[in-house]
């Protein structure tokens, strides 16, 4: 009889782990939206989770190219910024696995800016998306995930509420980068963003011209920019000395990553962590603010 008990516990067990969605993501930011959404439904898994590494440099290996395969849902960013991805889904997969390139939820094409993630409408869409897809495998599930949707958005109010307060009181402010990482939040909150060709160079491993170089030196002046954006994740000789050189001009550096902070749970959490930090910048006295944790 406790043999019988126990093969029933172990089949049942085999069977409910066999039942549970599997999620991949790209990007940690990605999995935790999904993990929001899809609850104890689903393992997430995401694939690109360490903040100290340089996005760009990442390879793949055998258990990244296992979980793929393996996995029902993969969620990707898409428009050149995780081109590893589209490959590792050129190979074989479960023949009903379902795919989201965030990009095309919100309409972004080859060209634009890659940092989608920072534009306030990406996420809800991810959310959206995938309510519909889990809803599909599960359909008595529907309404659950409903309101996991519901609560990941009504989470993302004060985001935007600050968003909101920040474009009322600082738009139109003047601000740079050392790339394009923070670039749609920054277009949210109303500011003017200088040096975007500097950016953009920079983000593809490019030297930059030296006229840009120049321009952007000379923009390190607190009464032409008022912050430096700086990717905390992706430094180099050049992007040091303009960060050292906008300390000496006493311009406010706000620290950006491109991958979910460890000590960030959420990904409201860590909009709000980079949003605060960009309004108490803003509000700095003379000499008052050398920079967010760099």
């Amino acid at each position: 009889m406790k043999a019988l008990l126990w093969l029933v516990f172990l089949f049942g067990g085999m069977l409910a782990q066999a039942d549970t969605i599997k999620i991949v993501a790209a990007e940690n930011f990605y999995g935790s939206v999904a993990k929001q959404v899809a609850g104890s439904e689903a393992t997430v898994t995401a694939i690109m989770s360490n903040p100290n590494q340089d996005p760009h440099e990442f390879t793949t290996d055998a258990s990244t190219a296992k979980a793929v395969a393996d996995a029902d849902i993969v969620i990707y960013s898409g428009i050149g910024y995780d081109d590893w991805m589209t490959k590792l889904l050129g190979t074989s997969g479960k023949p009903d696995r379902v795919v989201i390139c965030v990009a095309d939820l919100i309409g972004a094409k080859n060209g634009d800016n890659p940092h989608i993630w920072y534009d306030p409408r990406t996420m809800p869409a991810l959310a959206d998306k995938l309510y519909s897809i889990l809803s599909d495998r599960a359909p008595e599930k529907e309404s659950m995930f409903f309101g996991r949707v519901r609560l990941f958005k009504d989470s993302m109010q004060p985001e935007l509420d600050l968003i909101a307060a920040i474009k009322a009181k600082y738009g139109n402010t003047t601000v740079t980068a050392t790339e394009p990482v923070f670039g749609y939040m920054a277009s949210a909150l109303g500011f003017q963003m200088l040096n975007y060709d500097f950016q953009i160079n920079i983000m593809n491993d490019t030297e930059p011209s030296a006229a840009q170089t120049i321009a952007f030196e000379k923009s390190l002046n607190p009464k032409t920019v008022k912050i430096l954006f700086y990717n905390k994740q992706v430094t180099d000789p050049t992007t040091e000395r303009l960060k050292k050189l906008a300390i000496a001009s006493d311009v406010p550096i706000v620290g950006v990553t491109e991958t979910q902070p460890a000590d960030q749970k959420t990904y409201v959490d860590w909009m709000m962590s980079e949003l605060s930090a960009t309004e108490k910048a803003l509000g700095h006295p003379a000499g008052g603010f050398p920079g967010d944790g760099l």
